[in-house]
């Protein structure tokens, strides 16, 4: 698998919908998750927040809004362009290789992002996660899963066709507990895609 070439893909697909999804529905679900998260937030004393993924910002502008100092990355310059739009400090940027010194945020934030990462790619990627939280610092993954399987949907509505990683609630909790202390699980049922959400908030040792 050419992990490049899908990349660029999703960058396409995203770029190409950026605008339909800024004017999507905020589900009252992920809206729970970040509140969730946000109480966790608080009892740690976390200050600084990097949304990886950050779509159009609305994750990102919540937290804002809650006091946090935000910086949000997405493949998407147009995805990019709405976290500005929305006053949020926002880069272009691929989270296999982040441009953050160590230890430079209290808080990761990841809302269905990393299910587009090939599995052989995800422990790279949780160990540059690792590397710019803080000592003690949180991490929320979050993801739709239910079944162990990746690869392109072929019915996906977008252009290029998306990749997909699922994972079960028991496969997820494991790969994240060889890097992190697994602090809290939500499963929610499947909704409208057919699918599980898995909610995970982590620390790091």
């Amino acid at each position: 698998m050419d992990y490049e070439a899908l990349k660029e893909d999703l960058r396409k697909t995203y770029d190409a919908k950026a605008e339909a999804r800024e004017h999507m529905e905020d589900h009252l679900w992920k809206q729970h998750e970040r509140a969730r998260f946000a109480e966790h937030l608080r009892e740690a004393g976390s200050s600084t927040l990097l949304e990886i993924g950050a779509g159009h910002g609305v994750s990102g502008r919540h937290f804002a809004d809650e006091g946090y100092a935000v910086t949000c990355i997405d493949l998407s310059p147009e995805m990019i362009g709405y976290c500005r739009a929305k006053g949020l400090t926002a880069e272009v940027m691929d989270f296999n290789e982040l441009a953050f010194g160590d230890a430079s945020f209290d808080a990761v934030f990841g809302m269905n992002t990393l299910l587009h990462v090939p599995r052989a790619e995800l422990p790279g990627i949780l160990d540059e996660v690792r590397r710019v939280l803080a000592p003690g610092g949180l991490f929320y993954w979050g993801q739709y899963g239910g079944k162990d399987s990746e690869g392109v949907w072929p019915d996906d509505r977008y252009e290029p066709k998306r990749f997909f990683s699922l994972m079960t609630v028991e496969t997820i909790s494991a790969v994240a507990a060889e890097r992190f202390e697994v602090l809290d699980v939500v499963a929610r049922e499947p909704d409208y895609t057919e699918l599980e959400y898995h909610g995970l908030v982590l620390r790091r040792n």
